[in-house]
């Protein structure tokens, strides 16, 4: 019984220890998008009309992020959930790029997800 009992810890401490390191993985994953677009230069973060620069947008979606909690557990959570629209209107957040091209933010983050998930390996 004491062998079972010392096995089931060492096999949730371990569990848990994957658990977190996946937890500290996609928190990288969500930052590196959330940095990204607060780095764009030229660029417009369009929410409901209204066009923000990449500073006030990091801010919106940080405080998305927050007021979520654990509703959020990926990557794929963040942009499906917090990223590509707004919660109030369902509108569609778009990104305009200093040349004058506007994209989708779902379609921006999901590229810069795959950008990435490409240079992690």
């Amino acid at each position: 019984m004491k062998n079972i009992l010392v096995t089931s810890f060492v096999f949730l401490a371990l569990f848990s220890g994957v658990v977190k390191a996946k937890d500290n993985i996609e928190i990288n994953k969500i930052e590196y998008l959330i940095s990204s677009v607060e780095n764009l230069k030229g660029a417009k973060f369009i929410r409901n009309g209204t066009e923000h620069d990449g500073k006030e947008a990091a801010e919106h979606l940080r405080s998305k992020l927050k007021s979520a909690g654990g509703k959020v557990q990926t990557a794929d959570d963040f942009i499906r959930l917090l990223a590509s629209k707004s919660l109030i209107s369902g509108k569609p957040y778009m990104i305009r790029s200093a040349n004058g091209e506007t994209i989708n933010s779902e379609q921006y983050f999901r590229e810069k997800l795959k950008e990435y998930n490409s240079t992690a390996k």
